[in-house]
């Protein structure tokens, strides 16, 4: 394992404490976007980029994406 896989190890493992922690749903949106990219970035440097590529989709776009769509129907309900 070289040096590059073992700093975007160690940055996937802050990204995975950041969202965990973050208690704002809106926030932890970006926040998991964030991480999408993160893993995304490290499926590439393991030499995945069919995997990478599809990280990139789902968890980096269409996850984020939800979570705010879904934030915006509950609190436009409560209105």
């Amino acid at each position: 394992m070289n040096a590059l896989q073992v700093v975007i190890l160690l940055l996937v493992a802050g990204g995975g404490l950041l969202v965990v922690a973050t208690r704002d749903p809106l926030r932890q949106a970006m926040v998991a976007s964030f991480f999408g990219i993160l893993l995304a970035l490290l499926f590439f440097v393991l030499q995945a980029p069919d995997v990478a590529l599809s990280e990139i989709v789902v968890g980096a776009v269409a996850l984020p994406l939800m979570i705010l769509l879904s934030l915006a129907k509950v609190r436009g309900g409560q209105r």
